[in-house]
């Protein structure tokens, strides 16, 4: 026994002093007492990695009460993190000059459409007015075009006034199945909750982007204003028309302020692409006649 305890201050005398010092700090180090043993393991990174499996050197090990302890902590951090939100649903707390950009010019978009929409109601500020402003609106309507080119081209006569009715025609084809493709895709709902009506449903103008009204009156007046002759006051009156038939949509609160500037603009590329394609007078004829079905292949 004398032996033994010799030798071990044999080994002790041995030991260097660091060792010696580092390993009296480690045992006076609060820190590693097993209550606090959580501040001195690394962050989770993922799932192989297990709360508090590793230690520095000199650490004691949990007794099994403290361990039994923990584990209930570590199953309800485990429980919230599985219920975490997606990633979509977060707030990103450091979004690109761009997104910041983007979302301040939407919150803009949709809080001026709210205000503009003053009749989408009866009960709103100027429900009064919602009919005459309805009623401005159907008047660009796709159906009320289709329809209305369709009785002039069977009481026009003549073969110039035949080939711009039915490239008009096409124009109003071509404006509606392109704007109920865009509206498909993008899936945009107007400022207020509202459902469409039986006209709307057949010339599916569903949802809010663009808006339809606005794209086909700027077409039809292009298209008017480049082939036919008018006097100065009534070109002046159909653009007039356009910008209301535009803005009558918007006050009535079915679309955004954004999906009128864009109904403009695609309803002018409508124009370009009509006249790209411009059919002759000879292709309105044979149109014409398949129509009516009065056309032969041997004549």
């Amino acid at each position: 026994m004398s032996g033994y305890i010799k030798d071990t201050k044999w080994e002790k005398s041995k030991m260097p002093a660091h060792q010696s010092r580092s390993r009296t700090r480690d045992r006076g180090n609060v820190l590693n007492r097993p209550e606090f043993l959580s501040l001195n393991q690394p962050l989770r990174t993922g799932n192989a990695e297990v709360r508090g499996s590793v230690r520095r050197p000199g650490q004691t090990k949990p007794q099994p009460s403290q361990q039994s302890e923990q584990e209930p902590a570590e199953g309800g951090k485990d429980r919230r993190e599985s219920l975490k939100l997606p990633e979509e649903d977060c707030m990103q707390l450091n979004p690109s000059f761009k997104e910041i950009a983007i979302n301040s010019l939407l919150a803009i978009d949709i809080c001026l459409s709210k205000r503009l929409g003053v009749c989408a109601y009866t009960s709103s500020s100027w429900g009064s007015v919602r009919s005459m402003v309805t009623l401005l609106a159907l008047t660009g309507h796709g159906i009320t075009w289709i329809c209305g080119t369709l009785l002039c081209l069977t009481r026009s006569n003549t073969l110039a006034g035949q080939e711009v009715l039915v490239n008009l025609l096409l124009a109003l084809i071509l404006d509606v199945m392109t704007v109920a493709g865009v509206q498909k895709l993008v899936k945009r709902r107007g400022p207020w909750e509202m459902s469409p009506g039986f006209l709307d449903l057949l010339a599916m103008d569903v949802y809010s982007f663009p808006a339809a009204h606005a794209s086909r009156a700027a077409m039809v007046t292009k298209f008017l204003l480049s082939h036919l002759v008018l006097a100065v006051p009534l070109r002046v009156l159909l653009v007039l028309w356009a910008l209301l038939v535009g803005a009558s949509r918007v006050v009535l609160g079915r679309h955004h302020l954004t999906d009128m500037v864009c109904g403009f603009a695609l309803g002018f590329l409508h124009y370009s692409l009509v006249e790209m394609v411009w059919l002759s007078s000879s292709t309105c004829q044979t149109i014409i006649s398949i129509g009516t079905f009065s056309w032969s292949p041997f004549y």
